[in-house]
């Protein structure tokens, strides 16, 4: 088994060589790394409703959706995380506990009391510390889950902070759960870094045939293609999300605003605003403006500037107007 400690923080980048060593290197691996601010929403998700687009967007946190199922997650330099790949007849399987045993061992010789529990989590005292997801095809799997080691706690609740009314679909949702930092059940302090050569040298001893391996340059190039066609592309992030139906209120100076959105791919294809306002213009040249436009705020932002909205609408802004849609 190849054992791999590369040191990209590069959320896009990173969720690239999961899919890399999955679909490109036969031998089976085993692989630790880390990103920096960002949530990893699963393939099955819709983006927009997982995350707190403002708090997102003022932290600079960058979103990407990952190749395998399951819930969102926040990553941060606090957070290390494990991949295993693996080729057999009886990999296509699902079997969290399994590759989640490992962990479990390496904190129980340090003396904190981690179980598995529930469909895919890690927790100490009830307390969630590590998700986990399963990706199969054929007869090869690929795992990968977090270790909360020394996270930002606040992050992680106002990055993932979101209204559950604003949206109607049939995406898998996240389950907020209580979580934990792993540091702060220690009986000795350790650093991220001597907890990462505990678990890469637990692995070693107890898996046959290890050994380590350096992504090498034709391996980098590979996945910054990878990174550049899929990882990094708003398409794959938030247009893969399943069609949704948007609807949101807000109370302006000019009264209460609300806004209906019908989505398919991440693209808007119908738009109402309804609300007690008074308007001074047609709005609906408002509303047509918006149907062909991603879900995105930027987006928006941008066509919005084209219309000077106090001609549509009486003491509605346009941040009332993108309050509305976000």
């Amino acid at each position: 088994m190849l054992c791999i400690h590369h040191h990209s923080t590069d959320p896009y980048f990173n969720l690239a060589v999961d899919e890399y060593i999955f679909k490109h290197i036969d031998e089976d691996c085993f692989m630790l790394w880390r990103n920096d601010n960002a949530i990893i929403v699963g393939k099955h998700q819709n983006t927009l409703s997982e995350i707190n687009v403002d708090y997102v967007q003022e932290k600079g946190i960058k979103v990407v959706r990952r190749m395998s199922g399951g819930g969102a997650v926040y990553h941060d330099l606090g957070n290390l995380n494990f991949t295993f790949t693996k080729t057999s007849e009886q990999a296509g399987q699902v079997d969290f506990h399994h590759y989640t045993q490992p962990i479990i061992d390496v904190l129980k010789e340090l003396g904190v009391n981690a179980e598995f529990q529930g469909r895919n989590d890690l927790v100490i005292d009830g307390r969630k510390f590590s998700g986990n997801a399963e990706y199969i095809f054929k007869n090869k799997i690929l795992h990968h889950g977090t270790i909360l080691f020394s996270s930002h706690m606040p992050d992680i609740s106002g990055a993932l902070k979101v209204n559950p009314l604003k949206f109607k679909d049939k995406a898998v949702k996240s389950v907020p759960k209580r979580v934990t930092n792993v540091m702060d059940h220690l009986k000795e302090p350790i650093t991220l870094e001597e907890f990462t050569q505990r678990v890469m040298t637990h692995i070693t001893n107890t898996h046959a045939n290890c050994r380590p391996y350096t992504l090498s340059e034709t391996d980098i190039k590979a996945i910054e293609q990878i990174r550049d066609d899929k990882y990094s592309q708003w398409e794959w992030n938030f247009g893969h999300s399943p069609d949704y139906n948007f609807q949101q209120g807000v109370r302006s100076q000019g009264g209460t605003l609300e806004m209906h959105l019908d989505v398919h791919k991440g693209v808007i294809e119908n738009c109402r605003i309804f609300g007690d306002f008074f308007t001074t213009g047609d709005i609906s040249d408002i509303e047509q403006a918006l149907v062909g436009l991603r879900h995105d705020k930027s987006v928006i932002t941008d066509r919005l500037k084209a219309f000077d909205i106090d001609r549509y609408f009486h003491n509605i802004s346009r941040e009332d107007l993108l309050a509305a849609m976000f």
